[in-house]
């Protein structure tokens, strides 16, 4: 009886391993205390870029002079094949050029690359009022194609639309309806377009640096791709349903392999 009691608690230990080896594989921030204080990095917002495209609006006392400096309100057809009768509405936007420039009414070609939606609210506000042009402007500019991507191990990939200008890579992945249990959580690369080249930023899920991460914060055409684990690698030439995948088989191998070799050492001690 004892050398059973000996066999299962050796048994009970091997999955507690186990279960302490997925858990450190799995768990976000693992490494954060319940009360810790984490200082914030400062977000300084998305800078504008050329081929965004930003909605410049203006608004004033005077409804027939801010019209002369606002893009027209177009009508579209949402739908489909069939009409029903709806349509509707849509703004017009200003395409940020290669040089990182925009022709707006009265005031010309304006340079607005690497400016936040804040700094050309400002300016174009205070170039209306200098120019007597409108003294009272209320300018409003938001971003309408700020999407990015996310791919690799997560539920849902795709392109996901961000209505204003912040969303880190953690609201990203919940949007992707989190990883699957495939996903590497300390291997998730942000591919970012930067002054005209690619930056790769390497993200561990599980650790509380990711806060202080150049890419926890997304910009706007970022890529977030979740690397497959181990367990999916193994896969790659076998149907996904099947459950007998080569990395099952190895696991079942080395756990029996333990558990005979308990057993050997065990038995002699009972003659």
């Amino acid at each position: 009886m004892r050398n059973i009691k000996t066999l299962l608690v050796a048994v009970l230990a091997i999955a507690s391993v186990s279960c302490s080896q997925t858990y450190k594989k799995i768990n976000y921030l693992q490494d954060v205390q319940a009360g810790e204080v984490l200082d914030m990095e400062e977000n300084h917002g998305i800078h504008i870029q050329p081929m965004d495209m930003v909605s410049i609006v203006v608004s004033c006392h005077n409804p027939e002079l801010a019209r002369t400096v606002n893009l027209p309100i177009v009508s579209y057809q949402a739908g489909a094949e069939f009409d029903t009768g709806g349509s509707q509405q849509r703004l017009m936007g200003y395409v940020v050029d290669n040089n990182g420039c925009i022709n707006f009414p009265v005031l010309g070609q304006i340079k607005v690359s690497g400016m936040t939606r804040w700094d050309l609210q400002d300016y174009i506000a205070s170039r209306l009022i200098e120019e007597k042009y409108i003294m009272d402007p209320i300018v409003t500019v938001q971003f309408m194609n700020f999407m990015i991507t996310v791919t690799g191990e997560v539920a849902s990939p795709g392109t996901i639309t961000i209505n204003g200008d912040k969303i880190t890579v953690l609201e990203a992945i919940s949007r992707a309806r989190d990883l699957t249990i495939y996903g590497k959580r300390d291997n998730v690369k942000v591919i970012r377009e930067q002054d005209g080249k690619r930056v790769v930023y390497e993200i561990d899920l599980r650790d509380k640096e990711l806060f202080k991460s150049p890419a926890y914060y997304l910009k706007q055409n970022d890529i977030v791709y979740v690397s497959p684990n181990s367990v999916r690698a193994g896969q790659s030439t076998i149907n996904e349903n099947n459950f007998k995948s080569v990395s099952f088989w190895i696991t079942i191998g080395s756990f029996l392999t333990t558990l005979a070799t308990l057993i050997i050492n065990i038995i002699p001690k009972t003659k």
